[in-house]
């Protein structure tokens, strides 16, 4: 199948820095957030995109905006972020000394979204990708692509729990022959072109 899906996880923010889960709280980049999201600019410039799609939270567009992709990226709420509820803001550590051993793939968030619900969307958003030819580019969060991943090798997503994305990262889904595979997973963006295949000749 002719499909391969670039996953970026947006640049770094405060929140993300010191270990808040941030999930529809709309905060911005810091700078070194944008001047990571920058490095994707020659990358892409070798990649012909079908759809580019992006969460709407500014984060995740603006990555998407300082990626070169500003202008046909295409907003869907489905890329949105876990919703945390009662957990927003907080880090681990905080929610643990309320729940011990707490975690967001064992445990639920009062107030917020499911593992279930999370997982539903993650499948309508593969479905919808696999209804496409070509390269998508998918702007998103880190644990909604989690959940993604998981449901596009078919696992379930409690099984994003071993799946580490920080920001800034590339990752590329894809298939062999029909089966679908992960190419690349949790590639910092500094050194992302190894994740792409490069077009330019070497030498004249």
């Amino acid at each position: 199948m002719n499909l391969s899906v670039y996953l970026i996880r947006h640049g770094e923010t405060e929140w993300a820095r010191s270990g808040r889960h941030t999930g529809l709280t709309d905060i911005p980049l810091t700078d070194a957030g944008r001047e990571q999201a920058g490095f994707l600019l020659p990358i892409f410039d070798d990649v012909k995109f079908t759809r580019i799609l992006s969460s709407p939270l500014q984060r995740a567009l603006e990555t998407a905006k300082l990626a070169g992709l500003g202008s046909r990226v295409e907003l869907d709420k489905e890329l949105l972020e876990w919703a945390y509820g009662d957990y927003e803001g907080l880090t681990t550590r905080q929610i643990r000394d309320r729940v011990p051993d707490w975690t967001v793939w064992t445990h639920p968030c009062p107030n917020g979204e499911t593992i279930d619900q999370i997982s539903l969307r993650a499948h309508r958003v593969v479905a919808k990708l696999r209804s496409i030819e070509g390269n998508v580019a998918i702007f998103s969060h880190g644990h909604f692509l989690r959940v993604l991943v998981c449901r596009w090798i078919g696992l379930s997503a409690n099984h994003g729990s071993h799946y580490l994305l920080g920001t800034s990262t590339l990752s590329i889904l894809g298939y062999e022959s029909e089966v679908p595979v992960i190419k690349t997973w949790n590639g910092p963006l500094i050194t992302a072109a190894c994740a792409v295949p490069w077009r330019r000749p070497s030498f004249p």
